[in-house]
């Protein structure tokens, strides 16, 4: 195995954690929907619906990162150590929800179930958001230099530098938040495909489910139609070779609407993955009740975040590109851990299919019955 290959092969596994982790981002999205859920019988099956996957959805998030950290850890120090407020507050959001489903039904209580409640709320939109600001930065760039020189430096022995406000730029960044909106309401959308897969018949209000369904998923289309709309028409930089660990790179129009047709699988995977969700929208909203929305809405979600993360990482693309040096732009070939460590780590990395089988069984145990109010009445086991 080259070093070149090891590299496309990390950033596949990095691609496949992105995309499963947007896809169980859906307990987020039906946590920003808990202020409005009316009773607190409803806001009761919604969170312990939600809260029978947070755990899945928080431990693929830290495997993203560790597996980023591990394969591209010029990646990790720019990003995690350059713009902390944005990873700061992504971390704190987390860390509301933890605590959240592990105190909100103990006894003594003192803050009361509406407190953490505001906390899942808080974390399913900022979340959200924000985890769709950081993606977005893949495309738009950010305010970062890198001077590896620096490392000789014994004052100050940083090589990644950011812009004064480390990272909140980014935040406020309008393109980042299209993409940010775009990831929230896909999340509110597949919550509710999610609630009418898992909550008894006896409870579901099925018209309601889809009248919020109907207005979540034109909202997720708009902002996403108009993400998809400026990343097919902006320039890019591609990279036509290297100066040491620098890249020397070239402005290219439509960089990404040629990365598509020279990836011509990531196109494919695009355009199923586009179906796929409008299928399991489509046919949930109109068919009398159909259940299987979210798996449908899954594999396209996963479907098109590959597609995402494959045009931003190949066909001599930086996937962070540098808006301050733009021969600072990071890229999978000058990131990257040394061949020994990316080999290594690629025999580890064997154990994943074991894993994600275990996933599966999980789930299915865990939604072998639909949760009703006559279980959360009966069961001390509840959020």
């Amino acid at each position: 195995m080259t070093l070149e290959y090891l590299q496309n092969y990390w950033w596949f596994l990095i691609s496949v954690l992105g995309a499963v982790l947007v896809f169980l981002l859906f307990v987020q999205g039906g946590q920003s929907m808990l202020l409005s859920a009316g009773s607190d019988e409803k806001r009761s099956v919604i969170v312990n619906c939600m809260g029978r996957k947070w755990e899945l959805t928080f431990t693929t998030l830290v495997t993203f990162g560790g597996a980023f950290f591990a394969s591209f850890p010029l990646f990790y120090s720019t990003s995690f150590g350059g713009a902390y407020w944005l990873w700061i507050l992504i971390l704190f959001s987390f860390i509301f929800q933890a605590v959240s489903y592990e105190y909100r039904s103990k006894r003594g209580n003192l803050y009361g179930t509406r407190t953490y409640d505001i906390f899942l709320f808080i974390n399913g939109c900022i979340g959200c958001i924000l985890l769709g600001t950081a993606v977005s930065m893949f495309f738009f760039g950010a305010e970062f230099n890198v001077v590896r020189s620096n490392l000789l430096n014994p004052g100050s022995p940083v090589i990644s530098t950011w812009g004064p406000t480390h990272g909140l730029e980014a935040i406020f960044n309008w393109k980042n938040l299209i993409l940010g909106f775009a990831v929230l309401f896909l999340a509110r959308t597949q919550a509710i495909l999610y609630m009418m897969n898992c909550v008894d018949n006896s409870f579901s209000d099925y018209k309601h489910l889809k009248k919020l369904l109907l207005v979540n998923a034109i909202i997720f289309l708009i902002f996403f139609l108009w993400f998809l709309a400026m990343l097919l028409t902006s320039d890019g930089y591609t990279i036509v070779g290297y100066r040491g660990n620098m890249a020397v790179v070239e402005n290219t129009p439509y960089k990404y609407f040629y990365n598509y047709i020279d990836l011509w699988w990531a196109g494919v995977s695009l355009l199923l993955g586009v179906v796929c969700v409008l299928y399991a929208i489509g046919r949930s909203l109109f068919a009398q009740q159909w259940t299987k929305g979210i798996w449908f809405s899954g594999i396209g979600t996963v479907l098109v975040v590959l597609s995402l993360f494959w045009v931003a990482g190949y066909n001599n693309t930086p996937y962070y590109p540098s808006l301050m040096n733009p021969e600072a732009s990071l890229s999978i070939r000058n990131s990257s851990s040394s061949e020994f460590t990316l080999t290594v780590m690629s025999f580890v990395s064997i154990i994943i299919p074991f894993v994600v089988a275990y996933i599966a069984y999980v789930w299915y145990k865990m939604n072998s019955k639909n949760i009703s109010i006559k279980e959360l009445e009966e069961t001390d086991h509840k959020y």
